[in-house]
């Protein structure tokens, strides 16, 4: 058995997926206060001055602060059974069968959120590694739970889960730099859907 280790968005999707999802999810009227009160925020990371992380935490903190969890979690089973299927790559999808049809180990490595992704994954027949958001007695507290499975902490989480050393072959696929960690743990390694040394 091999292990091959997937990024969601851009790889699985055909694009990110994460404004779409908070554009579904957050209220209305907090979505439309949201999309100027952040403004400058967004302008800051599409000119490189500021990280996609903290642009991320800025908008689940606005979004989701004080929302009731229960709202969110049914927008996120919506979101994985009406949006997703949309935008998913059939070459993703074929590959993803390929592996599992050669008994493989497959895993969606992800900074996605769990709130759609639990539902994808386990609709799929696929183990998880996403992010959380924080809740307390029911409400959102607009913060992640633990880090952002991103960058290097989607190698930490692997590396903590599985023992690579136990697997003949490890496949990794992604798409952008947050990703590049997450390839460097693999024998095979696919950039954008080419395979990269």
């Amino acid at each position: 058995m091999n292990l091959a280790l997937f990024d969601f968005d851009g790889t699985i999707t055909t694009r990110e997926m994460f404004a779409d999802f908070m554009q579904q999810a957050v209220p209305a009227r907090r979505y439309s206060i949201g999309r100027v009160v952040l403004a400058p925020l967004v302008v800051g990371y599409k000119l490189g001055m500021v990280s996609a992380n903290r642009v991320r935490s800025r908008v689940v903190d606005f979004g989701f602060r004080g929302v009731d969890l229960a709202h969110v979690q049914a927008e996120g089973e919506r979101f994985s059974r009406e949006v997703l299927p949309a935008v998913l790559r059939p070459m993703a999808l074929e590959r993803i069968a390929w592996h599992k049809a050669q008994g493989d180990k497959v895993v969606v490595v992800s900074g996605a959120l769990d709130l759609y992704l639990s539902h994808w994954c386990a609709q799929h027949g696929l183990e998880l590694l996403c992010s959380s958001l924080e809740s307390s007695d029911g409400v959102m507290t607009g913060r992640y739970d633990g880090e952002q499975c991103a960058g290097e902490e989607k190698a930490r989480r692997v590396r903590e889960r599985f023992d690579l050393a136990t697997y003949p072959v490890v496949y990794a696929y992604g798409d952008t730099h947050e990703d590049l960690d997450l390839l460097e743990l693999a024998d095979r390694r696919y950039y954008r859907w080419r395979e990269v040394a």
